[in-house]
């Protein structure tokens, strides 16, 4: 199909429309109720909290896509590719299952059901009610991404400018009256001394680093269906929109940290963002308010929800071509489904060991990616960096599992290892042993290259 895509040069109007999509693409679930928690946890601390959750909630998925245009990938499975064939595999189904049937996915629709629509029904219909919610929310979803080549016209010219139109008006009426200074609210125990790595580790919940990786086979195949079909122009063309895009996102995640922070001063801190967005807008705007809220948020998951379902079902068609992209779409459409009526609160808790045992390596293969240019993308390097950081990951991991496993026997054992690690009090343990490995890695490099110089010997490396 590709092959009959007219080349052409992108207007202004193009890149809007692509970064609209791009936006649309990340901004989903949770990155409307992680960022207005945050704020009730900070409180007056939201500004150096705010600081660190966009390292990992922007600056990360900003690199996500750089790496992806660095190395001209067109998937996760190609950023994994150094480490070989079988990691690469291993990798991208355990990116794509996490953002996708197990946590990302149906926290798009619980988010949803949780914020819109719940407050309108009785406590003894919402199961019932999240059962018939999902099920159309993940049929919608299915027709509106089943069509790849429409995709960027459906997120970027229709669903995204509607969303942002209700964010907006929400905005406005907020800060027109806020509810409090946000600098002279409460913030709890953990954000009065650690507010910026407490607010990078909340970063971790929008999965936007990982999203960033697996939605590349989405945004790329979106910019070659707009006549961008040479590697290095389409390359570029991802990088400029993708910077527009993430900028444009931190500037909300800025002032919903602000809005939950002022929030305070008439609510207590919620359980969740969900809670503590729709105590907003029903404070300022009532049952109107509710319907708005609704809207915006049933929007703004299902364009996310698109995202990952079509990124899912491209990348596996690609790599398991026994069955169809439509095939693919139907399977993860309905794993979603089965997912979003556990819960909101359990999906949360259960994804959280998980993002706390990926990032790291997804962090350590997105700065290796964007610097692999420097050491022509030789395997040695991403081995050494790799084995260094999948161990603290694991520890991080199982200290962050709920209950029944990080305070368990074997749960209590490796803590007490863990602790022995720099940064291990913060969560970011995988941090110095990920530097000691890519030292150790550059020097095994540069002895090879010497040793390619003497000898002509290869230096191992994967393309």
């Amino acid at each position: 199909m590709l092959n009959r895509v007219q080349k052409r040069n992108l207007t202004k109007r193009d890149y809007v429309t692509l970064s609209s999509m791009i936006f649309a693409l990340f901004f989903g679930a949770g990155n409307l109720i992680f960022p207005l928690h945050l704020g009730q946890l900070a409180g007056g601390h939201w500004g150096t909290a705010a600081v660190g959750f966009l390292v990992t909630a922007v600056l990360l998925p900003l690199l996500s896509v750089l790496a992806v245009c660095v190395t001209k990938s067109k998937g996760v499975y190609d950023i994994g590719k150094p480490l070989g064939a079988t990691f690469a595999v291993v990798f991208m189904v355990l990116i794509h299952f996490t953002i996708g049937p197990f946590f990302g996915t149906p926290r798009t629709a619980t988010v949803s059901f949780t914020v819109g629509l719940a407050p309108f029904f009785p406590a003894k219909y919402q199961s019932l009610a999240l059962l018939l919610f999902s099920a159309a929310f993940f049929g919608l979803a299915y027709y509106l991404s089943v069509e790849q080549s429409k995709i960027m016209a459906r997120v970027g010219k229709l669903l995204n400018p509607l969303f942002l139109l209700l964010l907006v008006a929400i905005f406005a009426v907020a800060f027109s009256s806020p509810l409090a200074h946000a600098g002279s609210t409460s913030a709890t125990a953990a954000y009065q001394t650690a507010g910026f790595t407490n607010g990078f580790l909340q970063g971790y919940n929008t999965m936007d680093a990982l999203a960033g990786l697996a939605l590349g086979v989405t945004i790329v195949t979106a910019v070659n269906f707009m006549g961008q079909t040479d590697p290095n122009k389409a390359a570029w063309v991802t990088a400029r929109a993708g910077f527009f895009s993430m900028s444009f996102e931190g500037l909300i995640y800025v002032l919903l940290i602000l809005l939950g922070a002022q929030s305070l001063g008439q609510f207590k801190l919620s359980d969740n963002g969900g809670v503590a967005f729709d105590q907003i807008v029903n404070h300022y705007m009532g049952s109107v308010g509710q319907a708005i809220l609704a809207v915006l948020i049933i929007t703004t998951c299902l364009t996310t929800a698109i995202g990952l379902v079509a990124a899912f079902a491209q990348d596996f068609h690609k790599h398991f071509g026994f069955l169809s992209y439509k095939a693919w779409l139907r399977i993860t459409c309905l794993a979603s489904f089965l997912t979003a009526n556990v819960g909101l609160n359990q999906i949360i808790a259960w994804s959280t060991p998980v993002l706390m045992f990926l990032y790291p390596l997804a962090m350590a293969l997105i700065f290796l990616s964007i610097l692999s240019p420097l050491f022509h993308r030789s395997s040695i390097v991403y081995v050494w960096v790799v084995v260094f950081t999948v161990v603290p990951a694991v520890f991080d991991m199982v200290a962050a599992f709920p209950a029944v496993v990080s305070q368990s026997t074997f749960g209590q054992a490796m803590a007490h290892v863990q602790s022995f690690l720099p940064l291990a009090s913060s969560g970011m343990d995988w941090l110095v042993p990920a530097l000691v490995g890519a030292v150790f890695g550059t020097a095994h490099y540069l002895l090879l290259q010497r040793a390619k110089t003497s000898t002509g010997v290869e230096v191992p490396m994967k393309r």
